[in-house]
Parts: structure tokens; C-alpha cells; sequence
């Protein structure tokens, strides 16, 4: 098994970082200060519960599980990490940084993975002096629940990158899909981005509501969520940064956020982690 690191103890590091043990792994996982990793450790070991709860994992795996996961504020605690998982502020300028630093501190071989959803990965390498050891591994939320993770090659990503980030990946239960280009919003964030744009111009509109518009995706089309119900879930602010970068970097009027969504967003209804967003949430 590799030791992993994950900067970044928010909703998606502490994901990563629990797969990861759940699969053998030892993890060291970061933040800036010990009450986010404190409230990353408890959102595991209350998912980890889930499962225990639901005989998907038993009382000892999930105990030898959160056994394997170290935490620390020094980011030079990454030294020996075999690959680390970026999953920081989805901001070009905040991941910049953080790749500078990684790159004075980990081993020359270990692998610099990012787990954005949308900027380039050729930008965030570009700071690095191992671009051929930069990918991207875009894992989806809840990550422990999500069998997907998307794997995007920067301009100079390396074959050998690539297939350790998949080994990696694997480990952990996920089915990869490889993005050969570096196109920004690669091919999923592009996919549901342009499709939810769509059903809030529906719904901002008065064309329908957002109760008909995700029954229409979801016995129109077979989607198991509809497109308002996923972006609340996921998190209105994470879709409008999304879609801002997409439309950023092409200039392409489908990626222009509508207006209603911004307002919703400078209003804090995010979705379900505000308890309001296109539904309300208890």
C-alpha cells in the first residue's frame, strides 16, 4: 500500500483521505488548523458509522480505518508521502500556492494530484518544477459514495503519472475515465454544468418548476437525481465557481452563469449545507 497525503480536510480531503484508509492506505491528511481537522475526523468517523450501520464495513474496519489517518497543520509533514490529493479552495491563485509548496517539500518520484473540477491542470503544474508529475484526480461527492473519479492530463503529465494515479484510484473502489486533453471543465463538469445552467434558465424563467424540471431528467432520461437536485447537493456556490471557470477560460455563452443563480449564491442558499437552495432542507 502507498502512503497518501490529502491537503485539504473539507468535505472532499476527508473523503479522499477515508477511502483511502478503508482500502489499506495510510494517510496523512492536512489543514490550516486543528479545528478543520478535527471536524474532518468527526464527518468520517459519522460516515464511516453509516456503513458500520448499514454491515457495508464492519466495527473493526472502520476503527482500523480511522487508525491509519495521521493529521497535521505543517504541510512539510508531506515529505514521505508516496502521492499526495490537492482538494483545497477551487481558486487557481489558492491552488498555485499550495502546488509551490508541495513541490519544495515532497520526494522527487511522489505524484502531485489536484482535485479540481474545472481549472486546468497544465496551469496548477506550472508552478511545479515536476509538471510530468502533476494530475489530475477529480473524485465526486460524497466520495465515499461515488464510484466515479475523472482522470485529467496536463500537457505534460507523464504515461507513469497517470497509471499511478490510477492504481490509486482503483484501490479505492473508483471507476476512472481518462481526460486526454486538458479542456477546462474537462468532460463531467462540462456535461452537468451546461445542463444545469439550462434547468435554472427554465426555472428563472417561469417555463417550470424546479420540482417538474428534475422529474423530467429523471423519467425522461433515467438520471437518478435531476440536474437542481445535484447542484444542491454538491453546493450552488461549487457550481457557480465551476462555471465561472469554464466560462473564463472559452468565453462560451452556454458556461455563463444566469443571474438568478448568483443572487441565490450572494444569499447564502447554497443548497443542502445552507438548508436552502432549489428545495428546502430540515
Amino acid at each position: 500500500m502507498s502512503k497518501i497525503g490529502v491537503v485539504g480536510a473539507g468535505l472532499m480531503g476527508s473523503g479522499i483521505a477515508q477511502v483511502a484508509a478503508v482500502a489499506g492506505h495510510d494517510v496523512v491528511l492536512r489543514d490550516v488548523s486543528d479545528d478543520a481537522l478535527q471536524r474532518g475526523l468527526d464527518g468520517i468517523r459519522t460516515s464511516l458509522g453509516r456503513f458500520v450501520a448499514k454491515e457495508r464495513i464492519t466495527a473493526d474496519d472502520s476503527t482500523a480505518a480511522i487508525d491509519r489517518i495521521s493529521t497535521t497543520t505543517d504541510l512539510s509533514a508531506m515529505a514521505e508521502v508516496d502521492i499526495v490529493v490537492e482538494a483545497v479552495f477551487e481558486e487557481i491563485a489558492v491552488k498555485h500556492e499550495v502546488f509551490r509548496a508541495l513541490d519544495a517539500v515532497c520526494r522527487a518520484d511522489a505524484v502531485l494530484a489536484t482535485n479540481t473540477s474545472a481549472l486546468p491542470i497544465t496551469s496548477i503544474a506550472s508552478v511545479t518544477s515536476r509538471p510530468d508529475r502533476v494530475v489530475g484526480t477529480h473524485f465526486f461527492s460524497p466520495v465515499p459514495m461515488m464510484r466515479l473519479c475523472e482522470l485529467v492530463r496536463g500537457l505534460e503529465t507523464s504515461d507513469e503519472t497517470l497509471a499511478v494515479a490510477r492504481e490509486f484510484a482503483e484501490s479505492t473502489g473508483k471507476t476512472c475515465v481518462v481526460v486526454e486533453r486538458d479542456i477546462a471543465g474537462f468532460v463531467t463538469t462540462r456535461l452537468i454544468t451546461v445542463l444545469a445552467l439550462e434547468a435554472v434558465r427554465l426555472v428563472e424563467s417561469g417555463v417550470a418548476t424546479a420540482a417538474d424540471v428534475d422529474e423530467a431528467c429523471r423519467l425522461g432520461f433515467g438520471h437518478a437525481m435531476g440536474p437542481l437536485e445535484t447542484i444542491d447537493l454538491t453546493g450552488l456556490d461549487v457550481i457557480l465557481h465551476a462555471a465561472e471557470n469554464v466560462w473564463t477560460d472559452t468565453r462560451d455563452p452556454k458556461f455563463a452563469p444566469p443571474e438568478s443563480l448568483r443572487r441565490m449564491v450572494q444569499a447564502g442558499l447554497l443548497g443542502r449545507k445552507s438548508g436552502q437552495g432549489f428545495y428546502t432542507y430540515a
